[in-house]
């Protein structure tokens, strides 16, 4: 059962970080490259992108 609920964990963190990725002001080349990265190596790809994944634009005051 803990399998299942972490495993549902990483599908929800995946989903979320595929969607800030498609939605940020990233170039094609640098969204299709991240969404595959996350895609293929879910837990890996979901680090690497929390770490280094594409930023929207910052908010400056």
């Amino acid at each position: 059962m803990e399998y299942g609920l972490l495993g549902l964990i990483i599908l929800v963190l995946d989903i979320y970080a595929i969607y800030q990725t498609l939605t940020s002001g990233a170039s094609t080349l640098a969204k299709i490259l991240w969404t595959l990265a996350i895609l293929i190596l879910p837990v890996l790809g979901f680090l690497a992108w929390l770490v280094a994944g594409p930023r929207g634009a910052a908010v400056r005051t």
